[in-house]
């Protein structure tokens, strides 16, 4: 079975935090006792530091006991560093990618991997994707924008160019959504994961970016967090608004089988719904391992999904 969404950090970015940890704010900070220290940087969006994130054969031995056969590894989305300026997020993406692509290459029977880019450069950011690529990386995953900019933005126009040349997955993975009012009950993280996810596949699918970037591999994390639930009402606003249509050629509901997603849903009915929406074929396993709200073991998921994605 193949697990598409977990993350790890190599030795070496370890390293470079532990180097770099006054430039980039990083803390290690013991809360609870019997548990592993909090990783934080730039004081936020801090994350119990697991022993599976760091240690590359425990990693691995979970994954096997869980029946997984194959694990695409990406970069965890806490270390994207967009908020820094362009010569930190270079290089960490660099240490990062070249990390990786040389784990992956060790096992390649049960690895693949992503890797990272400097967003906050759209110039910058294409021309690493061209490395990623390179080193023999299926793509990268990226957050859902900057605080001033969306995917659809022209901004973006460098990379997303690239990315279609070079017929790339790009995985398109949350981070904790900042709304003042998701100040409790880890809502940042229950429901502004999945709301950072909606708003920026709203906004790609409307924008006719998929139309723009046909060969582009977009696959989205939590199932598409609750755009395919609220499709309805989106078609219904295709149908009474030129603001909403006018970049479409059909319905947001058609162009919704033309993304990917995980099935990091925690739910079977969800699950079944997502596919009875997009297609089996566009649903693809995993597990966000070895976050706390992962999926553990991944729910299985149709080869089709992973096939389309991955290899061709």
């Amino acid at each position: 079975m193949y697990d598409l969404h977990t993350h790890f950090i190599p030795e070496n970015v370890l390293s470079w935090l532990k180097d770099n940890k006054e430039a980039v704010h990083a803390q290690w900070v013991h809360k609870e006792e019997n548990k592993d220290p909090l990783l934080v940087v730039n004081e936020k969006w801090g994350f119990e530091l697991k022993k599976s994130f760091i240690d590359s054969k425990l990693y691995m031995a979970q994954q096997a006991e869980a029946n997984v056969s194959h694990s695409v590894v990406s970069p965890i989305p806490q270390l994207f560093m967009y908020d820094f300026p362009i010569e930190i997020t270079s290089e960490i993406s660099e240490v990062y990618n070249q990390s990786l692509a040389e784990w992956a290459a060790s096992s390649p029977t049960t690895l693949s991997a992503l890797g990272t880019v400097p967003l906050n450069d759209p110039d910058k950011a294409a021309q690493m994707l061209q490395q990623v690529m390179n080193l023999g990386l299926k793509g990268v995953i990226i957050g859902p924008g900057l605080a001033d900019h969306m995917l659809s933005d022209e901004f973006f126009t460098p990379f997303f160019e690239e990315a279609n040349r070079l017929k790339a997955v790009l995985f398109i993975h949350p981070l904790l959504c900042e709304d003042p009012r998701l100040k409790r009950r880890m809502l940042p993280n229950l429901i502004g994961v999945p709301w950072e996810t909606t708003i920026c596949a709203a906004d790609i699918l409307l924008s006719g970016l998929i139309d723009k970037y046909p060969d582009v591999k977009i696959l989205f994390a939590h199932g598409g967090g609750f755009l395919p639930y609220q499709i309805g009402r989106i078609d219904k606003g295709f149908d009474q608004w030129n603001l909403v249509s006018s970049n479409l050629k059909a319905h947001p509901s058609e162009y919704l089988k033309r993304f990917w997603y995980d099935n990091v849903l925690w739910n079977e009915d969800s699950i079944d719904f997502l596919i009875k929406c997009v297609g089996e074929d566009r649903v693809v396993p995993g597990s966000d391992f070895p976050f706390d709200l992962s999926v553990w073991p991944p729910k299985l998921s149709s080869y089709e999904g992973v096939e389309s994605l991955l290899f061709k």
